[in-house]
């Protein structure tokens, strides 16, 4: 939706320029809520903004746990110096930053807080001068700055601020208005920057975050509401069915997800209720007119959700799950035993390693990790999270494996401003981390375990499968809503219908005539039959090549392999 300016009487919009000649401790910190708050009203939609279509949009969530932890640093303070309330701010989005959006958003908060210094109070230059030194800060804190993110959005709200005052504007009210068009503005020119996102039909997501951030402040400016939208059904891309199987209900013995394309529109309603009559832990997603229903029933009554399902519309896919043996396989306490993480002597370089899975975190720590973050797609740790994994250890000399292209940034953070030798290794994905890792020598100096990691990271080929989350083309693959993707290093390059197919094809495209092994890790969201189903269909097709399967236990990705 356009943003559109909100049309003041002259009297009115004169009044409220009034009350903002300038800022102290007590109106940033207003404006602070505010702008979390309309942030999080549109978490989702910012979420939705995801260039791939891999269920992994994280960007809203990323900023609004950063700007709720800069929050968290100031809601119960009454200190009216704008200075200490603008450090205190930049400290807690430094420490609860999360992706690549969140640290850079808290760099601007970083550079804002350093303009001002300890003034007790700010008027439109002043903020203006803040402006500029955020848009110079976070421009500094990216080694290779893409024009047409958030990037792009701070330096043009920054120009604006800038013209606004030369046009005479005298309020920091009048500074706002023409920021938050400006960051409108900017938003909307991010696809002709940069043309991936003109090619997957969107728009910057951390740009828009930043937009929000700052319209929620106009908003409270103006009295306007900031409480979120009401939403009856979460988009199906976010539906978690990890999440819904954590909790397991006495009688409630088999999980049933099924997906359908109602033959009309549905009284969510009556639907809720009929649904809740039948069993507990009740989710229900929604996409482009395909629903899909979770829930846990008593055993015996499975298959009436499906039959009930049939009767509203086509059902298009159903899965089973007999919960109390997966319970069984937990063993007594329903819990996995606990990981053994590597013993580092003082004097020893160790891992800190980000996992998104618990069969991969396993893997990390029988390899040598000393510390494991957990973590990944659509859950990105935070800065304070690497950097307590980091000052817990017996020793000074770390190496981090983020393991993600989103996580890199939180990990150079906690890097810097660790108190110890801590360098990042740029793995990007769990099979670089998996291969650096492999690399790693503990009692070898600290320079050349970083070196030889690095080195190793290098030799290794990831590929991804997943379920796409809407249709798009992009690279020259076009993709449906629910098809299974595959990605090499990163890169889309197939879709198909079917997981096993899509999958070899998709080793067909990574030169695997030349390989030697490849080692597939099958996540939460396929079965172990399944997963050695493609192990077997991989072995037939190329019997030379040697086959790995371990139950890696990620989310979101059916199934992440490194060839070699």
């Amino acid at each position: 939706m356009a943003y559109t300016p909100v049309q003041l009487k002259g009297s009115v919009r004169q009044a409220l320029a009034e009350r903002y000649p300038a800022v102290d401790g007590m109106l940033l910190r207003r404006l602070t809520e505010a702008g979390l708050n309309w942030l999080r009203a549109n978490e989702d939609s910012i979420n939705a903004l995801n260039v791939f279509p891999v269920p992994d949009g994280d960007t809203g969530t990323n900023m609004t746990l950063t700007m709720q932890s800069a929050w968290d640093e100031v809601s119960a303070t009454n200190e009216r110096n704008l200075g200490k309330v603008a450090h205190a701010i930049a400290h807690g989005a430094l420490m609860g930053a999360r992706g690549n959006s969140g640290v850079i958003l808290s760099q601007l908060w970083r550079g804002f807080a350093r303009a001002i210094d300890d003034a007790p109070r700010v008027d439109a230059v002043m903020i203006v001068d803040a402006l500029e030194e955020a848009r110079e800060t976070a421009y500094r804190g990216v080694v290779r700055p893409v024009e047409g993110t958030i990037l792009t959005v701070s330096k043009d709200i920054a120009a604006a601020a800038r013209d606004a005052l030369d046009d005479g504007a005298d309020s920091t009210l009048e500074i706002l208005e023409r920021v938050v068009a400006a960051a409108d503005d900017s938003v909307r020119r991010t696809p002709d920057l940069l043309p991936i996102l003109k090619e997957a039909g969107v728009v910057d997501a951390g740009g828009k975050g930043l937009f929000f951030l700052l319209e929620g402040m106009l908003r409270a400016a103006y009295r306007q509401p900031l409480d979120r939208p009401e939403v009856l059904i979460q988009p199906l891309s976010s539906l978690s069915l990890q999440e819904a199987t954590e909790l397991i209900e006495p009688g409630q013995d088999w999980e049933v997800v099924v997906d359908f394309q109602p033959a009309s529109e549905l009284d969510l309603q009556s639907f809720y209720g009929r649904l809740e009559s039948m069993g507990t832990s009740i989710q229900v997603g929604e996409g482009e007119g395909l629903y899909r229903v979770h829930i846990h029933v008593p055993e015996h009554t499975e298959y009436d959700t499906i039959e009930y399902v049939k009767s509203l519309g086509t059902v298009t896919q159903v899965r089973l799950e007999n919960l109390m043996a997966q319970m069984a396989e937990r063993g007594p306490s329903g819990k996995p035993a606990p990981i053994e993480l590597a013993k580092v002597k003082p004097d020893q370089v160790a891992a800190v390693v980000v996992s998104p899975g618990e069969g991969i975190s396993r893997v990390f720590a029988s390899l040598g990790a000393s510390a494991i973050v957990k973590g990944g797609q659509s859950m990105n740790p935070s800065t304070q999270e690497i950097l307590e994994a980091v000052e817990a250890l017996p020793t000074d000399r770390i190496v981090i494996l983020p393991n993600n292209k989103n996580v890199r940034l939180c990990a150079e953070q906690a890097a810097e401003i660790a108190s110890k030798q801590a360098y990042v290794i740029p793995a990007q994905t769990v099979p670089q981390g998996i291969a650096a890792i492999l690399a790693l020598d503990p009692d070898s100096p600290l320079e050349a375990n970083v070196a030889s990691m690095n080195e190793a990271m290098r030799l290794i080929r990831t590929l991804e499968l997943t379920i796409a989350t809407r249709s798009v083309e992009i690279d020259g693959v076009e993709v449906r809503e629910g098809q299974v993707i595959g990605l090499l290093d990163g890169k889309l390059v197939v879709a198909g219908e079917e997981l096993t197919d899509t999958f070899t094809g998709l080793l067909s495209h990574a030169g695997i005539e030349k390989a030697e092994l490849v080692t597939i890790y099958f996540g939460i969201d396929l079965t172990p039959q399944a997963a050695m189903a493609v192990a077997d269909r991989v072995r037939d097709a190329y019997p030379e090549l040697e086959v790995e399967l371990v139950d890696g236990g990620q989310p979101h990705y059916q199934l992440i392999a490194s060839l070699e």
